[in-house]
């Protein structure tokens, strides 16, 4: 027993010497009338055990951090007593480095984690001054180690407080000074570093060589530690480094969890391999884990962002057969894709349904909405959002703000845009460079260049530096404007301040030298384009092409069509695309590619195409081309031409989509072919698509014109039916009661308005689900 107590007196001497510089309050020397260290001890320890813990308040001027220490080990065995005098002491001086550490040992042998890791915090945090260091933090909890029955877990403890407060050196610190003293860091030591490494986005190479050292230390890696750096990696963008990491996780026989899946099942998303990332799900059915509301939702994201739209219905569908709940994360993701998609009813149908459902929705949800009515033209719409978004007590943020002033600046609407953003600016927000670049495209598009150029000081001024897109939108501008010296200079200007011109500025300048007929100075910037390793695009080929037919140069324009086929490009709908491409993969002869090109530039079409033929060249990847020819036919009143092409379609057991119907019934409409137009609006809808909103009300007109008044109803119900929101209720009841007063000006009038409002359904197939 002696022995023990000398002991203990020459480690808290030893303690008292360590922490005498480092506490916040020097420990001086008892007074005359203090109360002597063992004898409060005792009495102290009286009343934790029998009095209220407010009478420890009368002893509080006598406590020394010595004192504390003592009374800590004396209660060490009594949770209770323990805990009774931590939440007495914790606010007091005397409280300091020896007796915290004390606590830790006492606290982390109880099991008391939580409380023993936010006291840990407060340890490091407190003591975090460099003449203290870790080193002295350890040293005190080596120290009392014996003294209270410890464990290693105590510096696990430690490791993990100096990682939670991105104090990664100090954590290494103290794990190489564990394994110095003969204590052996625990995996949960490296793995709340490792995940501190990609916390505080520091060098990846690090997380490396933290690992190869726990390998070293023969410390087996769990689950938690590899899903750590499989989610790190692929936060960094190194996929197949985190694959490689999986791969190591197999081989040592750790399996993986549900939440390593949805890490990687989330990464292959983001990339858009969302092939890869269906197999993950098949690979989790085998290993018996079920995928979870996690899961399904980074797959709606990825086919979302990939516009596979119609493939997220059966995802759903899917996750409700299992009893998950589409929640916020799900119908903002479903919402913002159909939006991003053009089908703003849709995105209106899951708002309508997410609120009927009890889940509220968010500032997310209200912003995806907004952006898609901006990006039609539909402000007034966009503004019902907003209100709507105030009415649930929702703020925007800089990303709702930005979309108005863009919608706004896009139709010319100037003194709103600065209205908006005015009020972006009270409410905190700071315009970004984005938003400014709103307001210059809406200064160019109104021609009035000197505004534009007084955004652009007015950004440098407020301390932002304008980018690529700022002067590109700017030099696009002049472009326009046929002020080629301004643009020029402009372009002179990024070079000299070092900015990267883009593809857009490039395609800008050569667009308005084309223009102007200075076809050998295009080219000359085009060979500039390419010396500088940037790329061209569709815009840049099919500007040049255009230039050279102008010239009458069909040699050089058939040159750059081939090069750009080369490059993956395919033409657009003006140059017949499916056409030339067609061609190109048989013998590509002059005579056939300059054919084709008269269609372009003459308008003559000629007689001996046979399209079948011409369409079983093409690959299934050029179905949207076979559309874009359609279309291209339709426009220039081609009728025969545009159905031997759609019959191609069939022939070749390619199933026309809704874009395909919905031009070719645009185009009978136009033409003047009703029975035909209305004969495949029954087809289109037979299959399951529902027809967009351009062409249905084409039909409905020349339904009209031609007196077909029965069939003109059929349409209007079919129509009326296929909207289930509840927003539409007045808007239909107005279109039937004119309908049969046979007012058709407002029934048109009417079906427009809730076109643009969303309304009413924009194609595709119905994908509501519920």
């Amino acid at each position: 027993m002696c022995s023990i107590k000398h002991h203990r007196s020459a480690n808290h001497r030893n303690l008292r010497h360590l922490f005498s510089t480092a506490t916040a309050t020097a420990i001086t020397s008892p007074s005359p009338h203090r109360l002597s260290d063992p004898l409060l001890v005792d009495k102290a320890h009286t009343i934790l055990k029998r009095y209220p813990i407010q009478q420890l308040n009368s002893l509080s001027s006598h406590f020394t951090s010595q004192t504390a220490s003592h009374l800590l080990i004396k209660t060490q065995f009594d949770q209770t007593l323990t805990l009774k005098f931590l939440n007495w002491a914790h606010n007091h001086t005397f409280f300091d480095a020896e007796p915290k550490c004390v606590a830790l040992h006492i606290l982390t042998r109880f099991k008391l984690y939580k409380t023993a890791q936010s006291l840990a915090e407060d340890l490091v945090s407190k003591y975090s001054d460099p003449a203290v260091g870790s080193s002295s933090i350890f040293e005190c909890l080596k120290s009392t180690y014996h003294l209270c029955n410890s464990s290693s877990a105590v510096f696990d403890l430690l490791v993990k407080s100096y990682s939670n407060l991105n104090m990664i050196d100090k954590a290494l610190l103290t794990i190489n000074l564990s394994k110095s003293s003969g204590f052996v860091p625990g995996v949960l030591s490296f793995n709340s570093v490792l995940d501190a490494i990609f916390r505080s986005k520091e060098s990846v190479a690090k997380a490396e060589e933290l690992y190869g050292e726990m390998i070293r230390s023969h410390v087996s890696p769990n689950v938690y530690s590899f899903n750590i750096l499989i989610r790190g990696f692929c936060r960094d963008g190194k996929l197949e480094k985190a694959l490689g990491f999986f791969n190591e996780m197999e081989r040592t026989g750790c399996s993986p969890n549900v939440v390593t899946f949805n890490t990687l099942v989330d990464a292959y998303c983001k990339v858009g391999k969302i092939d890869e990332a269906f197999k993950l799900f098949e690979l989790m059915a085998q290993r018996e884990l079920r995928p979870n509301l996690i899961t399904y939702n980074a797959v709606i994201n990825g086919l979302c962002r990939l516009g596979r739209m119609k493939d997220t219905k059966r995802v759903v569908e899917e996750m409700e057969s299992k009893g998950l709940v589409p929640d916020k994360v799900t119908y903002n993701t479903l919402v913002n894709g159909y939006c991003m998609e053009g089908n703003v009813h849709q995105a209106l149908v899951l708002h309508s349904e997410m609120v009927q459902k009890g889940v509220t929705p968010n500032v997310i949800t209200y912003t995806a909405l907004i952006n898609s009515m901006c990006r039609a033209g539909n402000l007034n719409r966009a503004m019902d959002f907003m209100d709507q978004m105030r009415v649930r007590g929702l703020h925007p943020n800089e990303i709702t703000y930005t979309t108005f002033v863009d919608g706004f600046s896009k139709q010319g609407f100037l003194v709103e845009a600065y209205g908006v953003l005015k009020e972006m600016t009270e409410c905190g927000f700071s315009p970004s460079v984005v938003t400014y670049n709103s307001i210059i495209n809406g200064y160019c598009m109104l021609g009035r260049m000197d505004g534009a150029l007084g955004v652009v000081r007015d950004m440098e001024v407020k301390g932002l530096t304008p980018d690529v897109v700022s002067y590109s939108t700017l030099l696009t501008g002049f472009c326009r404007n046929l002020d080629l010296d301004k643009a020029f200079q402009l372009k002179q200007e990024m070079i000299n301040k070092g900015i990267v011109l883009d593809v857009i500025t490039y395609s800008s300048l050569i667009q308005g030298l084309c223009e102007q007929r200075r076809l050998n100075e295009a080219c000359e910037l085009f060979q500039e384009m390419l010396s500088s390793g940037l790329p061209p695009d569709e815009f840049t080929y099919t500007t040049l092409i255009n230039g050279f037919c102008i010239e009458g140069n069909v040699k050089k324009a058939l040159h750059l069509h081939d090069e750009m086929i080369k490059k993956g490009f395919l033409p657009d709908v003006v140059s017949y695309s499916v056409l030339i491409n067609g061609l190109s993969k048989q013998a590509r002869s002059r005579e056939a590619k300059q054919l084709l090109f008269r269609l372009l530039y003459e308008g003559s079409v000629p007689l001996d195409v046979t399209y079948d033929i011409l369409m079983g060249h093409c690959s299934n990847s050029e179905f949207k081309s076979v559309v874009a020819l359609i279309k291209s036919f339709c426009m220039k009143g081609l009728m025969k031409e545009a159905d031997e092409v759609f019959q191609s379609m069939i022939k070749k057991s390619w199933k026309p989509d809704e874009a395909a119907y919905n031009v070719i019934i645009h185009g009978h409409c136009r033409g003047g072919n009703v029975s035909k137009a209305l004969g495949l609006y029954k087809e289109m809808v037979d299959s399951g698509f529902v027809p967009n909103t351009v062409s249905v009300i084409a039909l409905i007109r020349a339904l009209f014109d031609e007196g077909m008044n029965e069939e003109l109803g059929q349409v209007i119900q079919n129509v009326l039916r296929s909207c289930r929101l509840n927003d539409a209720e007045i808007a239909k009841v107005l279109v039937e009661i004119n309908h049969k007063e046979g007012n058709m000006d407002v029934v048109f009038n009417v079906l427009t308005e809730m076109a643009k409002d969303g309304l009413l359904p924009n194609s595709g197939k119905p994908v509501v689900s519920g």
